[in-house]
C-alpha cells in the first residue's frame, strides 16, 4: 500500500509548535486595508493557534 500524502494546502498553511500545538495565519490583511485601524491591523498580522473544534481536521490532513 503507498503512503499517505500529506495535503498539499495545509502543510502550506499551518506548522506546527514545539509542543505539538498548530499555528495557523489570521485571515482578513490582504486588501481593502485603508478602512481598517492601526491596531487591527497589527493583531492581524500576528499569528494564531488552530481552534480546537478544527483541530483534528487539520491534524488529518497534515497527517500528525
Amino acid at each position: 500500500m503507498p503512503k499517505m500524502k500529506t495535503n498539499s494546502s495545509a502543510k502550506k498553511r499551518f506548522s506546527v509548535t514545539g509542543t505539538g500545538k498548530i499555528k495557523r495565519k489570521k485571515a482578513f490583511k490582504r486588501h481593502i486595508l485603508t478602512k481598517k485601524a492601526h491596531d487591527r491591523k497589527k493583531q492581524l498580522g500576528k499569528s494564531g493557534l488552530v481552534h480546537s473544534a478544527n483541530l483534528d481536521n487539520v491534524r488529518k490532513m497534515m497527517l500528525i
